[in-house]
């Protein structure tokens, strides 16, 4: 984005989105294996449509019967909320194909016994901050997210009735000398019972935007520019009404199309694929340079190629008045940080069974907990970026 003055658009899908379940059971089968143990490798693909869950991928680990991973999918559906004709946790038919890792991809990467272990893949990833929100993130796409998950939370406590699972919104924010300063629309398509109407939805669902969006923010906003369910009635939804797949929304698991993306996908993949925890990592160095007060922005690309250790390349871009200090910044990374797979996963404790709770509403932007999940949204070595 090369201008001052803008509109600027970012989208989230809730956790009952068919992409989204899909991404939830692939990350399953990731803690499953991890749990067990840390050093496993996994490479999980899931396919969703009509009562039916089909898993494929590589893994090399403990050993999971069939019967245990199929009960560990009935439980994720359980409690995403499905329970439907077209799609229910108690009849589904889930079948896996799970495969041992082919030891080609294995050789040269193996954490327990290389030392200088390389990256599983070649590969760019990005990451970024910025002081758009307290958390650091793009303020359209955290907005998008806050606005589903409030509501999946309620949904989940009965608090909001006729509301179904899947679900999606989209928030466009105007945006003056590059700060934003107001949402100029709002949309949302939701997944409701054949008992409601089209009024009643909006009515129910309507709060939900007030409870996200700070009011400064929507003060001005017009009735006219909130769409809510904008083609009509959404019964048939989830994966009864659209195919799903893992690793199709790597847009809204990141900055909704506010920063660059390398192409790989998240879910799925035990972190020992760069796709996963570099980006992690970029994320984490980004944060912390932004937290640290150098920048107001910060965006960070590293490169990988398969067997190497270390990234290829270290690109860093700040807000334009901050450019100047680039090269000391990286100086700072070089010097204190070790990129490596290896090193990441160590620096950010990622061989845990920490990655089921990332599958929906984004991986970044969101609040690091006792249990290790989203270590890279700490800001605890801000202060070494203090120039």
């Amino acid at each position: 984005m090369s201008g001052k003055n803008y509109l600027f658009t970012s989208e989230s899908v809730s956790e009952g989105h068919p992409d989204k379940v899909c991404d939830r059971i692939s990350d399953m089968v990731v803690d499953s294996y991890i749990s067990l143990d840390p050093y496993s490798r996994v490479a999980c693909e899931t396919l969703t449509t009509t009562n039916k869950v089909v898993l494929a991928g590589e893994v090399r680990g403990p050993k999971l019967n069939n019967d245990e991973i199929i009960e560990k999918v009935r439980n994720c559906i359980k409690d995403i909320g499905y329970d439907q004709k077209g799609f229910s946790w108690k009849n589904t038919k889930i079948e896996t194909f799970l495969h041992e890792q082919s030891t080609d991809i294995a050789m040269g990467v193996d954490s327990k016994a290389n030392k200088d272990e390389g990256a599983g893949d070649q590969g760019i990833m990005f990451g970024y901050a910025c002081k758009e929100t307290e958390d650091l993130m793009p303020a359209p796409i955290y907005f998008s997210h806050k606005i589903l998950r409030l509501m999946a939370e309620d949904r989940k406590k009965n608090k909001l009735q006729g509301i179904e699972p899947d679900s999606k919104s989209q928030v466009t924010m105007q945006y003056e000398n590059d700060k934003p300063i107001k949402v100029t629309s709002v949309v949302i398509s939701t997944q409701h019972s054949k008992d409601l109407n089209q009024d009643q939805v909006r009515e129910i669902v309507y709060p939900y935007i007030q409870k996200a969006i700070p009011n400064d923010l929507i003060n001005n906003l017009s009735q006219k520019e909130v769409y809510i369910n904008p083609t009509g009635q959404f019964i048939i939804g989830g994966p009864d009404g659209d195919t799903g797949l893992t690793g199709r929304k790597i847009i809204v698991d990141t900055y909704g199309g506010a920063a660059p993306h390398g192409g790989g996908a998240f879910s799925g993949k035990d972190p020992t694929k760069v796709d996963r925890s570099a980006a992690y990592a970029a994320r984490y160095l980004a944060k912390n340079i932004v937290a640290s007060g150098v920048s107001k922005k910060c965006l960070i690309q590293l490169a990988y190629a398969i067997g190497v250790s270390k990234p290829l390349s270290i690109y860093l871009k700040l807000d334009d008045k901050d450019e100047n200090k680039s090269e000391e910044i990286k100086k700072i990374i070089n010097n204190n940080f070790d990129l490596s797979p290896r090193g990441i996963r160590e620096l950010l404790s990622l061989n845990k069974p920490i990655y089921e709770v990332t599958s929906a509403y984004g991986h970044f932007g969101r609040k690091p907990s006792n249990k290790g999940e989203f270590s890279w949204e700490k800001t605890d070595k801000s202060n070494l970026f203090e120039l």
